[in-house]
């Protein structure tokens, strides 16, 4: 049995096929890109062809045509997929389930769960806390709904993971009834990501997770800290939207709740342009005028004064929450890096742990260097790991974990 994996943007599809239970293994990937723009193309690679290994490194497809919406790109993905030349499967009977990454799914949703319309229905009212994520995510529901509609559907939520949070930590300090009826609360996301990066920490480390402390730090375009005791996310940066907590790539992170107002009142900015400056000007672009951290980094080094400014911001928030959350668990058994910037970008990340030996760590500057996975010393009293995240493996897990008992559940009855 295989599952597809399917991470839906405005106008994207990057999708991933995973075969087997309890370890899935990964046998194809592609992305669909400019869905209903002029020029759309495929991408596609497998390491298989219909349960045969390929030699070598993978072979890579493209292709390209006319895809006027998700259902145009959804076909064209499972047209690939079945291709007797290129594809991995036989026939669509061999997929067991669809996974959706969802980034929003409120109070809703506690974990993953299998797609039928009355979730369709509560992803929908998720909408309004994330207008950027979760439509896109519907696109593709409804997509494989009318595509594939024999095939069911999980949804796995970035929020889900951060559901164990307690009140202390996730209520607003506004009067209760915003909360009470409107919902307005820390949500968090990158759960997927965080919880996978943990989990591979205590693994690595030989130790129960139950037993463990660990701070995980994603950092990318967008940025996110986490706290994570005995298993479960206690507390996270990222609140009510992915807007709130560290700066990142065009985001602003936190600042004085009172700045949009006065961007408002004083500058006649009206909500639409405060939000799109708070969310693609800001962050790293707001400071050194560059959004890709090696860009940022290049420009540093020609002697950019605005660029060193933004690195030293960047790695001072970062270490603001790690430092919070070392407070918060009362201490920390491990700090992971994953992310594009938290992965391959030593010099950040000795930068943000500069301040971070009075927690025990001790920094292996060559192991950092390498970016090995543990870039500690041994005997580093606090463990600090480099892990890659896999968010894709998780969903095809949960995906796998859902419909193997009941086939059949969670189909959808409509396109909605």
């Amino acid at each position: 049995m295989k599952v597809l994996v399917l991470n839906s943007g405005s106008s994207s599809v990057k999708f991933k096929v995973f075969d087997g239970r309890g370890i899935p293994k990964e046998i194809a990937k592609g992305i669909v890109e400019r869905i209903g723009l002029p020029g759309t193309t495929l991408k596609y690679s497998s390491v298989e062809r219909r349960g045969q290994k390929l030699a070598g490194k993978p072979e890579s497809e493209r292709s390209s045509g006319p895809m006027p919406d998700h259902a145009a790109a959804i076909a064209e993905i499972s047209k690939v997929l079945l291709d007797p030349e290129v594809g991995v499967i036989k026939d669509v009977s061999e997929l067991g389930g669809v996974g959706h990454r969802v980034v929003h799914g409120g109070e809703h949703f506690s974990g993953s769960v299998p797609i039928d319309d009355s979730v369709v229905q509560k992803i929908e009212e998720c909408a309004r806390l994330a207008p950027l994520h979760n439509p896109p995510a519907l696109l593709g529901i409804r997509a494989v709904a009318k595509t594939i509609p024999t095939v069911p559907q999980v949804a796995v939520f970035d929020t889900a993971f951060h559901h164990t949070i307690p009140e202390k930590a996730y209520l607003y300090a506004i009067p209760k009834e915003y909360y009470e009826q409107y919902g307005i609360r820390k949500y968090g996301f990158h759960g997927i990501s965080h919880q996978y990066v943990a989990q591979e920490a205590a693994r690595i480390m030989k130790q129960e997770l139950e037993a463990m402390k660990i701070i995980t730090c994603h950092l990318g375009n967008g940025c996110s800290i986490t706290a994570v005791e005995g298993g479960k996310s206690v507390d996270t940066s990222m609140g009510l939207t992915p807007l709130a907590g560290v700066m990142m790539g065009t985001r602003s992170g936190d600042l004085d709740p009172y700045i949009p107002i006065f961007m408002m009142k004083q500058l006649g900015m009206t909500a639409d342009e405060v939000e799109a400056t708070l969310n693609k000007e800001s962050g790293l672009e707001g400071i050194s005028s560059y959004t890709d951290v090696r860009d940022v980094i290049d420009h540093m080094v020609e002697g950019d004064r605005d660029c060193e400014l933004a690195l030293d911001m960047f790695a001072y928030r970062v270490a603001g929450f790690v430092g919070s959350y070392a407070m918060v668990m009362n201490g920390a058994d491990a700090i992971v890096f994953t992310g594009g910037i938290g992965e391959k970008d030593p010099a950040m990340r000795a930068r943000i742990l500069s301040s971070a030996t009075y927690l025990g760590v001790e920094l292996d500057y060559r192991k950092n260097a390498r970016n090995d996975t543990f870039i500690t010393k041994p005997k580093a009293k606090v463990k600090v790991l480099v892990i890659p995240t896999d968010e894709e493996l998780v969903i095809a897990r949960e995906t796998f974990r859902i419909v193997m008992p009941n086939p059949a559940a969670g189909t959808l009855t409509s396109a909605a």
